[in-house]
């Protein structure tokens, strides 16, 4: 691959090409470099041959929804004008490993995916669904789940109680 560690963009076109580096050990264990340097490792459980140090791949594309949705929604809110203090989010998933092990003829990714995020902050309901509905649009991860064919669910609220201190 050319241009390994760096990053460029054209004002034309705001296409950008990046690039990572992986290094995996002959184990589940793969620890990935971004151009900036910054590394992630990704592994498995145990009882997948893993040493449950880090996330597993899975774990990481729906953190990765997590993040991407939290960085799409400040963009969003801070468009329409609209404070908050922090998002949580709860996700989980399902996957039904057949497809991944060969042994049925099921797409080797996640069945669904869940997501709930809960927003702090004082708004309205109705200016938090509209920052929501530009930030599903906008989301590239949640987009190429929906893309996939993956049944993705996200739900919003707003935070009931303030956060601790």
């Amino acid at each position: 691959m050319d241009g390994i560690g760096e990053s460029t963009t054209t004002p034309e076109s705001r296409v950008v090409r990046n690039t990572l580096r992986g290094r995996n050990d002959a184990s589940p264990r793969t620890t990935i470099t971004n151009r900036r340097g910054v590394t992630m490792t990704t592994d498995e459980p145990v009882a997948r041959g893993g040493t449950d140090t880090a996330l597993s791949p899975l774990e990481t594309v729906v953190g990765a929804l997590c993040g991407c949705a939290s960085v799409t929604f400040e963009r969003a809110a801070r468009e329409a004008g609209l404070e908050y203090s922090a998002i949580d989010f709860d996700a989980g998933y399902v996957l039904d490993r057949r497809g991944l092990l060969g042994e049925a003829p099921i797409h080797p990714y996640y069945q669904s995916v869940a997501v709930h995020a809960t927003v702090h902050t004082t708004t309205s309901p109705e200016a938090l669904a509209a920052v929501v509905t530009v930030t599903e649009e906008r989301c590239p991860v949640r987009n190429l789940l929906v893309d996939a064919g993956v049944d993705l669910v996200m739900t919003w609220s707003i935070a009931t109680a303030p956060l601790p201190a």
